[in-house]
C-alpha cells in the first residue's frame, strides 16, 4: 500500500509589509546560521536542487532516521511519484520494495505533538485548528490547543507519510504541502523540516490525474540522483543558510503590520501563522 500523506506560504521579508520599515526590517543581529548537519540536500532529475532545514528538536527520532538514510544513500535513485494538485508533492521509493538501511527504526514513537508551546510571537486571533499559534525564537511555527503543542503544516513544511494508524511512518517517505495549507494533518503526521529553497521545483510538477495524485506510471516520476546532508558534502559544495529569528521587536512589528495592514488592504485584526513563516537565506 503507498503510503499517502491526506492531505501560501510567506517569506515574511519585512520592508514588503511594513508600516514602518525602520521598525520591521531585520538587522543583521537578527540573522543565525542554520548548522550544516539540519541542511538536507536533494539533487533533482532535471538539475536543479532543493534543500530542507530538519527540525531535530521537535522530531529527534525521525530525523535521526533521515539522517541515516542520507549518509546511507538510500534516496538516491528513487522518485518523487505523487504530486496532487492543491495538496502534497510526495518523495522516496514509489515501488515500496526498496529495502530499509540496517539500523532505521521502522516505526519510530510517534512525534506528531511538540514537548511545550513556547512561540517568541504569538498570533493575535485563533485559527479554525488551534486555539493558539506564534513562531518559535528559531523561527517555526507552532500551534496549540491548550493542552498539547504541535508544529503546523504550512507550505513548504515537510511531513512523515505512513501507512494507517497506529503507523508514524520511517521518514523514508516524505511529503510536502504545495496548494492550501494542510492544517488538518496537524498531530496526525510527523513534521520534520521545511523547505528553505527550492520548493518552486515542486510545486511546478505537472498534477497526476490518478487516485491521490500518485503518478499512474513511473515514467512520469521525477527523478531523485542523490540526497546528502549539507556536513557530508565537499566544503565549497555546502550550501550555507541563515534564518531570521522571531525573538525581537522588529519581527514582532513585521507579524503585527501583516495582522493590521495599511489600507486600502482590509484589516481584520489577525493572520494565520503559516502567513508570517520567517525569512530564510543563503549567508552573505
Amino acid at each position: 500500500m503507498t503510503r499517502i500523506a491526506f492531505l501560501p506560504f510567506a517569506l515574511l521579508a519585512g520592508a514588503s509589509i511594513a508600516q514602518t520599515p525602520a521598525a520591521t526590517d531585520p538587522v543583521e543581529a537578527d540573522w543565525h546560521a542554520i548548522p550544516d548537519d539540519q541542511l538536507l540536500v536533494i539533487a533533482l532529475g532535471t538539475g536543479k536542487r532543493v534543500v530542507i532545514r530538519l527540525a531535530p528538536a521537535f522530531a529527534p527520532a525521525h530525523v535521526t532516521n533521515i539522517r541515516a538514510l542520507a549518509r546511507a544513500r538510500w534516496w538516491d535513485g528513487t522518485s518523487v511519484y505523487r504530486v496532487q494538485e492543491n495538496w502534497v508533492a510526495q518523495w522516496g521509493d514509489a515501488t515500496e520494495k526498496k529495502p530499509l538501511p540496517a539500523g532505521i527504526t521502522d516505526q519510530p514513537a510517534a512525534e506528531f505533538e511538540i514537548a511545550a508551546f513556547s512561540p517568541a510571537v504569538r498570533m493575535a486571533k485563533t485559527d479554525s485548528y488551534s486555539t493558539a499559534s506564534g513562531i518559535t525564537a528559531d523561527g517555526w511555527p507552532v500551534a496549540s490547543n491548550g493542552t498539547q503543542a504541535w508544529l503546523t503544516h504550512c507550505y513548504g513544511m515537510v511531513g512523515v507519510a505512513r501507512d494507517a494508524s497506529p503507523s508514524t511512518g520511517s521518514g523514508a517517505e516524505l511529503f510536502t504541502p504545495i496548494g492550501q495549507s494542510a492544517r488538518r494533518l496537524d498531530r496526525n503526521y510527523t513534521v520534520v523540516g521545511r523547505i528553505v529553497e527550492g520548493i518552486q521545483y515542486f510545486a511546478a510538477l505537472p498534477r497526476s490525474d490518478a487516485a491521490m495524485g500518485v503518478y499512474a506510471s513511473r515514467a512520469e516520476d521525477l527523478p531523485i540522483v542523490s540526497v546528502r546532508l549539507a556536513g557530508d558534502l565537499p566544503a565549497a559544495e555546502r550550501p550555507r543558510f541563515q534564518y531570521r529569528a522571531a525573538d525581537n521587536p522588529r519581527f514582532e512589528g513585521a507579524v503585527r503590520a501583516r495582522e493590521n495592514p495599511k489600507a486600502p488592504t482590509v484589516a481584520l485584526g489577525g493572520a494565520a501563522v503559516c502567513d508570517v513563516l520567517p525569512a530564510v537565506r543563503r549567508a552573505p
